[in-house]
């Protein structure tokens, strides 16, 4: 299984990016591989301008046309998700989440913000067509503390419960999701077939 993971956070220090980090790491120990990618890897120009020749924004598309499975995770501003998060899902085919389960994620500064994640997020998630977009997780700053000296972010136990509830949950969903045919696999299943009347 490959799980393409989007971090649309442009800090280097982020609490949906520990999130990120948090479901990445607990992915690979169910042997799935994780690729991950932050918008603030990518060239703004390329953003920007909608370079859909660009080296890495070909790369990203190619690992998402790839991916059984997506996990997104935004910080909230404004009552919305990253738009720098936006760009970078705007360059992606009309039915580029066909076939895929979607895990979004979003942090915020209060649980006022609770509701951008079905309201902002799912809504283009939908758009792109993803087979099964989960229930989002929204975590409030307070739940991550970052650790002093480079120790661990900590996150409060009720949110660490609830990020592994909706992390077995997206590794069920990916086990069972339903495999789309080769074309050319379909066409020598009907032409090898026997056929009665």
């Amino acid at each position: 299984m490959l799980v393409v993971s989007i971090g649309g956070s442009p800090s280097l220090r982020s609490r949906s990016g520990v999130l990120l980090e948090r479901c990445k790491h607990w992915l690979q120990g169910q042997g799935v591989e994780v690729v991950t990618f932050q918008v603030r890897d990518f060239p703004a120009e390329d953003l920007l301008h909608a370079r859909f020749d660009s080296p890495q924004i070909l790369h990203f598309l190619e690992l998402v046309e790839q991916a059984d499975g997506l996990v997104v995770a935004t910080p909230v501003y404004k009552a919305s998700f990253a738009g720098a998060l936006k760009t970078l899902l705007d360059l992606l085919p009309e039915r580029a989440l066909s076939h895929k389960v979607v895990l979004p994620i979003a942090t915020g500064g209060s649980i006022a913000h609770m509701l951008a994640v079905d309201y902002a997020l799912k809504p283009v998630l939908s758009a792109l067509k993803a087979q099964e977009t989960l229930q989002g997780i929204f975590a409030d700053d307070s739940q991550i503390a970052y650790g002093e000296g480079g120790a661990a972010a900590q996150l409060a136990p009720a949110l660490q419960q609830r990020l592994t509830e909706s992390l077995e949950l997206f590794h069920s969903a990916l086990a069972r999701r339903p495999k789309p045919l080769d074309p050319s696999v379909l066409n020598e299943r009907l032409l090898t077939a026997r056929w009665s009347i």
